[in-house]
């Protein structure tokens, strides 16, 4: 996930709040104005007397030629770094984030930022945004927060249905409503993830929660921002969590609550493409997966052969990071 800081100087009340309601990271504020901002609401401060020090935490450095380059480099081995330019597109930032990390990129605007965090696929570790539009500061902080890269979601038949024994179930409430076609990547392994369908339809057993994803058993995978997974039974409220769509854009949004119950299991099956992926959910009625034109699909009515929407990956992975090694799990 990318740092978002925005640059309020000279210092504006406005300019504050629209960082804190939009979810910026931090603010860099001249000298005496952190408290001020701690009114308002709880951020990280980038001041010579804020949470993080100009000067001793973070440094700020023009780069305008090769040496600069050089002395970035320097300075990122125990600092971070606002790296400024005139001119993103003419800059060679390639070769600074081929030899270090810790940079902070200080942008005018959404299209450069865009540009530096995508450099080299990996890009800046954050963005400095100096504007004093509302409007700007919005939709920057919206494109780096809200949305991961796009996954290619694809179609897999139902091979197997089995009801399982008993086992310990989590819910993940989230504080964010999601509608026909959303729910969470989740799977026996994180090589093969079925889209699990939000508690969003309407049905007559009980009301809608279209915050919550009745996930899985606690030893399941879920998708979590930033291409990694994480276990169920990991989760807590103030995490990240990854809510997909039936068309593979992904949105973060926050765990509100963790539920875990015991209740009666499944496992389901699907094949794709000659390779064969499983799941464990619930057995109940309220409980769907998604379909490939998104509609919810419960897993009382599964067949075999029925399609849904599923995700590969071929890495393995270590700690929710993806990794080059051979791993086999059944």
């Amino acid at each position: 996930m990318k740092t978002v800081w925005i640059k309020v100087v000279p210092f504006r009340k406005e300019l504050i709040t629209t960082a804190l309601e939009s979810g910026a990271d931090g603010v860099l504020v001249p000298k005496g104005y952190s408290e001020k901002v701690k009114k308002l609401g709880i951020i990280k401060t980038i001041a010579e007397d804020g949470d993080l020090k100009l000067g001793d935490d973070v440094v700020e450095w023009e780069i305008k030629g090769k040496e600069d380059e050089a002395e970035i480099i320097k300075l990122s081995k125990s600092k971070l770094v606002i790296v400024k330019s005139k001119d993103w597109t003419i800059i060679p930032l390639e070769n600074l984030l081929a030899q270090t990390s810790g940079l902070i990129a200080e942008v005018k605007d959404n299209k450069e930022a865009q540009t530096v965090t995508k450099v080299l696929e990996r890009g800046v570790d954050g963005i400095l945004l100096n504007s004093q539009d509302i409007q700007e500061i919005k939709t920057t902080i919206a494109a780096l927060k809200s949305s991961d890269v796009p996954l290619n979601l694809i179609k897999a038949k139902i091979r197997r249905i089995e009801p399982l024994g008993m086992g310990d179930r989590v819910c993940v409430d989230t504080c964010t409503n999601m509608g026909i076609g959303e729910g969470m990547l989740i799977g026996n392994s994180s090589s093969g993830m079925f889209l699990v369908h939000s508690e969003s339809p309407e049905n007559p057993y009980v009301e809608p929660r279209p915050f919550r994803v009745n996930a899985g058993p606690v030893h399941a995978y879920v998708s979590v921002p930033g291409g990694k997974t994480r276990y169920l039974s990991e989760l807590k409220a103030g995490d990240e969590i990854s809510i997909i769509n039936y068309q593979g854009t992904s949105m973060r949004a926050v765990v509100g609550r963790i539920k875990v119950e015991r209740r009666p299991l499944m496992l389901i099956e699907a094949e794709t493409g000659g390779k064969i992926i499983s799941t464990i959910l619930q057995n109940a009625e309220t409980i769907r997966l998604t379909q490939p034109d998104g509609t919810p699909l419960s897993v009382v009515e599964l067949k075999k052969g029925s399609e849904i929407l599923v995700y590969l990956e071929d890495a393995g992975r270590h700690f929710g990071m993806k990794i080059k090694e051979t791993i086999v799990e059944k």
